[in-house]
């Protein structure tokens, strides 16, 4: 069956990605392309395959989904833009391999391109090994944020992502406002605010106006207080991007480890992320960089169709 996949893959004009995709997964998706290449016009479809990946969970309807859709060349930005805005997820990472073999890794909300996604980039890997037959165990993204990388660390993947530094700000009344509730120390990241509380009943009593959180300058709002069980906990608030409330952040963690780290006096936490599905991170800071690893399971595999 797959030789007779192959054989009709040869006269059907889809992406590369969507190839080996097929081929992957060929014996499920032979009939689907003799359907492609007798009925689709050619010339006006592209098929690409999707991915939909609970990041920093190891069971499905936890952590944080993310679509990741592996192309073999760039879909101009607008597209790309609606693709997010249809799959409707906090983010969906798109990615080209590079000819030596390191990838190129973008990522986009519904309402914009970000310039960092840590559980989309996790999810990305998690695509990568277990799907798309990466053997290396380590993966190198490009991206707005510079070199990331992943690598397979016993059942988790662990990322390599840059620290942030945070400088101490008066709280804007914005943030009072919406968040209800006077921060006892809060903060400003490159594009995050950090707003920290008394204890973590308070993080999981919050309940945000995000209309006010809105008006803020910055991209998104990290709450966050010393945990119970764990190191730290956090929730984290982009309404600005079109994400009320992101389930686990891993780009919140670049700010959160550093700042607990210079608090607690020590380098490796465990974290919670406290949103209805919950995530929970392994971090280390490790000079200027933040060392974090989390689970990834699969919840869907797919094809869409778009417009040439």
């Amino acid at each position: 069956m797959k030789q007779l996949l192959r054989a009709v893959l040869q006269n059907t004009p889809i992406q590369t990605s969507f190839k080996k995709f097929l081929l992957t997964h060929h014996e499920h998706t032979l009939g689907l392309c003799v359907v492609y290449s007798s009925f689709i016009n050619p010339k006006r479809l592209i098929m690409l395959p999707i991915y939909q990946v609970d990041a920093f969970s190891n069971k499905l309807f936890g952590g944080n989904p993310a679509a990741v859709v592996p192309l073999s060349k760039w879909l101009p930005d607008t597209v790309m833009l609606a693709i997010a805005a249809e799959n409707n997820l906090a983010e969906t990472a798109f990615f080209v391999q590079n000819p030596d073999g390191t990838y190129h890794l973008r990522w986009f909300t519904p309402k914009l391109e970000v310039p960092l996604c840590g559980h989309a980039t996790l999810a990305t890997a998690h695509v990568l090994f277990d799907h798309l037959g990466v053997t290396t165990q380590e993966l190198i993204f490009h991206s707005a944020s510079g070199p990331l990388t992943v690598t397979q660390k016993a059942d988790r993947l662990e990322l390599n992502l840059p620290a942030e530094t945070i400088g101490s700000i008066n709280p804007p009344k914005a943030l009072t406002d919406g968040l209800g509730i006077q921060p006892i120390f809060t903060g400003m990241a490159k594009h995050y605010l950090l707003a920290v509380l008394p204890d973590e009943a308070c993080i999981r009593m919050l309940v945000p106006d995000f209309a006010a959180l809105a008006s803020l300058e910055a991209l998104g709002i990290i709450v966050t207080a010393q945990g119970n069980d764990v190191d730290f906990v956090s929730r984290f608030f982009a309404p600005k991007a079109g994400i009320n409330e992101d389930p686990v952040t891993g780009s919140a963690h670049c700010v959160l480890v550093p700042f607990w780290a210079k608090q607690l006096g020590k380098s490796n936490f465990v974290a919670q992320q406290l949103s209805k599905r919950s995530g929970t991170l392994w971090c280390t800071l490790d000079g200027d960089r933040v060392l974090m690893s989390g689970y990834a399971k699969t919840y869907l595999i797919g094809t869409f169709a778009h417009e040439n």
